[in-house]
């Protein structure tokens, strides 16, 4: 599976959904570094006082698997992934503990 254009189109269809109405007063920035496999989502900007600077999604491609470093997407990126043919075993909650990670239905690394 061609798993590095699988992650783009879930970071791009994540930032159409973030970025529809109503727009937000913050930007939703979108990074791809294919050579060292990261993959962010972030939304930077202002609304009202508030400096906004957040990471929703920051994905890793290490050792062909898919590592979710941190998600807060509602539904959780996973399924997304899962939804498009990735297989439970190619998929790693990197911000879950790794002791806690044999608990989950994902890989443990």
């Amino acid at each position: 599976m061609d798993y590095k254009n699988i992650i783009k189109r879930a970071l791009e269809e994540y930032a159409i959904q973030l970025s529809s109405p109503p727009k937000p007063s913050y930007e939703i920035a979108l990074a791809f570094d294919d050579e060292h496999g990261q993959y962010i989502l972030r939304e930077i900007g202002w609304t009202k006082s508030n400096w906004i600077r957040e990471t929703p999604l920051h994905i890793v491609l290490r050792d062909n698997k898919i590592w979710i470093e941190e998600d807060w997407i509602e539904d959780g990126i996973a399924t997304y992934f899962l939804k498009y043919g990735v297989p439970n075993e190619d998929i790693v909650l990197g911000f879950q503990p790794p002791q806690m990670r044999q608990h989950t239905e994902f890989a443990v690394a």
